[in-house]
């Protein structure tokens, strides 16, 4: 089934906007309000079809529900985006900085020829003292 092979990376794609705006409600328990509130919030962008439909992602979805979450606790819409926000800019941020972590850690692990070789001078033709 070769037909199927463009379908099934789309599948496993957070990004793939597979979901229309009522299977997305139903999939998070809520109404389609709620999904257009959070748009409207800027929390979500849902991609739109070729008709002008809203479809969402995965990834999306997962955003909307933890919004979802704070909402039925209490939290007022416009404050429950906004702390999901912070969230996921908190979350990218402790990656980032695992990232620097890690490669700090490698370059003071590696061998200390190779670090020093390029910074040690030569002797002759440094360049300093002549004239």
């Amino acid at each position: 089934m070769t037909a199927d092979n463009p379908l099934s990376g789309r599948l496993d794609d957070d990004d793939y906007p597979a979901y229309s705006m009522g299977r997305a409600a139903e999939m998070l328990g809520t109404t389609p309000g709620f999904l257009r509130a959070i748009g409207e919030a800027r929390l979500i962008s849902p991609l739109r079809s070729e008709g002008g439909h809203r479809r969402y992602s995965r990834y999306q979805l997962r955003i909307a529900a933890r919004a979802r979450e704070l909402v039925d606790k209490g939290t007022p819409i416009e404050a429950a985006c906004r702390i999901v926000i912070l969230e996921d800019q908190l979350e990218e941020a402790r990656r980032i900085n695992d990232e620097y972590r890690r490669a700090a850690s490698e370059a003071q692990d590696s061998p200390p020829h190779a670090r020093s070789r390029s910074n040690s001078p030569s002797g002759s033709g440094s360049g300093r003292g002549s004239g």
